[in-house]
């Protein structure tokens, strides 16, 4: 799996496995990770704008205060995700399994029932 973006302008980075990877604060604006598999990844305050994170699988992964505007989340396994304070203005959720994530704060979410899968905890 090979991921083409800026970092600090200039680097490309491949990366092998984003299984637990931690990738705080990783700036992956634009990333193609169709199917990746992030599972209990850390990517707290990561920009992800515009990101192509359709069908991936980031069951467990930590995306507190990260900036999803724009991204593709269609079909996206987000279940018990942590997206307390993410961005998620204009981001495609379509199809996208949300059970047991942290939505908490989060800003500009906006779900219509177009498959989307939602469950609410008991606290």
């Amino acid at each position: 799996m090979k991921i083409k973006h800026r970092f600090s302008g200039k680097l490309l980075l491949e990366i092998k496995t984003l299984v637990g990877a931690d990738l705080e604060g990783v700036d992956l604006e634009g990333a193609d990770l169709v199917g990746e598999n992030l599972v209990g990844a850390d990517l707290e305050e990561a920009n992800l704008v515009g990101a192509d994170l359709e069908g991936a699988d980031l069951e467990g992964t930590d995306l507190r205060g990260a900036d999803l505007e724009e991204a593709d989340l269609r079909e996206a396994n987000l279940r018990r995700a942590n997206l307390r304070g993410a961005n998620l203005r204009r981001a495609d959720l379509r199809g996208a399994d949300l059970r047991e994530a942290n939505l908490r704060e989060a800003k500009g979410i906006f779900i219509f029932n177009f498959g989307v899968k939602l469950q609410v905890r008991k606290e």
